[in-house]
């Protein structure tokens, strides 16, 4: 059978990132200690790339017989070579051009920046030190007992795999393939098994467990007997279902004792720590501080101004000044010369590059936030959710000007520091539910749904559909399962479950 052969032209328009605006976007995706990290990387990796040290070079040293110190960097070169007939010939070329060069190359600082109403400076809030951590209380109790050298490895290897919480992260099988290939410790499943007990009996009482169920177990057999104690652990080994839907008559129908004996069998349950490693780990507050860091702060004054400050430790950068120019390297036609000249100029280019990018992403991210700011300027005076006005990406690429995948790029991870809070920039991204009504957003209805549970009464919490008919009174025509949707996001279970006796 014969084959048609044809050849035909087409043209294609593609848009094509350059190296240098791939480089910019991964940047902008980062977070402040993300790109803090990367530039701390160049500055190790690029020779022509430096920091400007503003109190270095402003200050004064003395020498031992309290003389001014004043010997230059080429000073310090020079000497150390015994004779002038050693020094290479790139050294004898004057430096002072360099140094005044130098001063072309000194971009825009990347120091904190301030849309300043007064003059008041920033202080970002240190977050405290924490104490022992859950690893170190367990390990100086490992250290008390009387294992061989393996054990103790393995050992040590379990409850590296213990969360904050005091769970088990990972089953016994993959610990074996991990001790295996990490440690080099071929140990059986029994054997991790034996030393995973000896580790589960170890303080707090719980630590170790694998779920919610095996957690109170195991702290419900470390407590003295007692009919309360006894009906407890059997509600948790045979009725855990039963117990975290709070069906209460059935389990006392099953185990066939009064309810005020289920009630006292209860209250021991009550009494456990359903996260035993919680009381080493730090408070909320802390592993916010120190997981979270800001990008933005926003202060409002009390008459209703507000002033937006960009957060980051990134030091003001500089091309090197070896570097500033080509009259570092003596004119001439040698092969060594020219690669000499070439490798300057290539390390300056990408010197100046990263100066470029890391400027170009404070400005971008200074100015996608001076926009949202500016849309959300009564939720930054009040705080309250509900004054968070429906904003999209192209809302504030009309702002800016921007590309919206800019724009989320720039919100993407990133976290604005208020007097009350800490908030994600997404959280500011919503559309409204209603064309004609500006003020029916999606955190306007979470508002709402958070205020109608918050004033429930405990003994007769409200449904989903008693939500719904509340959120209608107040003029929001919102679906049942949209209200159950924002209500699970909120983190509230159904009204049985908030039932309060």
């Amino acid at each position: 059978m014969d084959k048609a052969f044809s050849l035909t032209t087409e043209l294609k328009q593609q848009q094509r990132l350059t190296p240098l605006q791939v480089q910019f976007v991964r940047m902008l995706e980062m977070t402040g200690p993300e790109a803090e990290d990367e530039v701390q990387r160049a500055l190790d990796e690029m020779p022509a790339l430096e920091a400007v040290d503003n109190d270095a070079e402003n200050a004064t040293h003395a020498t031992e017989d309290g003389e001014v110190f004043t010997e230059s960097d080429r000073d310090m070169q020079l000497a150390d070579f015994r004779s002038e007939d050693d020094v290479p010939g790139y050294l004898e070329q004057p430096l002072q051009q360099a140094s005044q060069a130098m001063g072309d190359y000194i971009f825009e600082s990347a120091s904190p920046v301030r849309r300043n109403f007064d003059n008041t400076p920033y202080n970002e809030p240190a977050a405290p030190a924490s104490g022992e951590t859950l690893i170190d209380f367990l390990s100086a109790q490992l250290s008390e007992l009387t294992l061989n050298e393996e054990d103790t490895r393995i050992a040590l290897y379990i409850i590296g795999s213990i969360d904050d919480n005091g769970y088990m992260t990972r089953p016994v099988n993959s610990l074996a393939d991990d001790l295996a290939i990490n440690e080099g410790i071929d140990a059986t499943p029994r054997q991790i098994e034996r030393i995973w007990e000896t580790v589960r009996g170890m303080e707090p009482p719980g630590v170790g467990a694998t779920d919610l169920r095996d957690c109170l177990l195991l702290q419900l057999r470390r407590l003295p007997r007692s009919a309360e104690s006894i009906t407890a652990r059997e509600i948790i080994e045979k009725y855990f279902d039963l117990f975290t839907k709070k069906h209460f008559d059935k389990i006392a129908s099953a185990i066939g004792i009064t309810r005020e004996n289920l009630d006292e069998a209860l209250a021991v349950i009550g009494r456990l720590n359903p996260k035993p490693g919680s009381a080493l780990a730090s408070s909320g507050l802390e592993e916010r501080s120190r997981h979270i860091t800001p990008d933005f702060a926003v202060e409002a004054d009390p008459e209703g101004n507000l002033t937006l400050t960009l957060l980051n430790r990134i030091p003001e950068l500089r091309v090197e000044a070896s570097f500033a120019n080509d009259n570092m390297v003596p004119d001439g036609n040698d092969k060594r010369l020219e690669e000499a000249r070439m490798f300057i100029r290539r390390k300056r280019d990408d010197a100046r590059n990263f100066i470029k990018i890391v400027s170009l992403r404070q400005e971008t991210l200074f100015n996608v936030m001076s926009a949202i700011v500016k849309l959300q300027h009564r939720f930054f005076i009040t705080e309250e959710d509900e004054d968070i006005r429906p904003m999209v990406l192209r809302d504030i690429a009309a702002l800016t000007g921007y590309n919206l995948s800019v724009i989320s790029r720039a919100t993407q991870g990133k976290y604005v520091a208020t007097l009350r809070g800490l908030y994600p920039l997404k959280k500011f991204f919503n559309e409204k539910l209603r064309e004609d009504d500006d003020t029916v957003t999606a955190n306007r209805i979470i508002a709402e749904i958070r205020n109608a549970i918050a004033n429930e009464s405990p003994s007769q919490p409200l449904s989903d559909r008693e939500i719904t008919a509340l959120l209608a009174d107040a003029g929001f025509d919102i679906a049942r399962r949209t209200v159950a949707k924002y209500r699970e996001n909120l983190g509230f279970p159904v009204a049985r479950l908030r039932k309060k006796t």
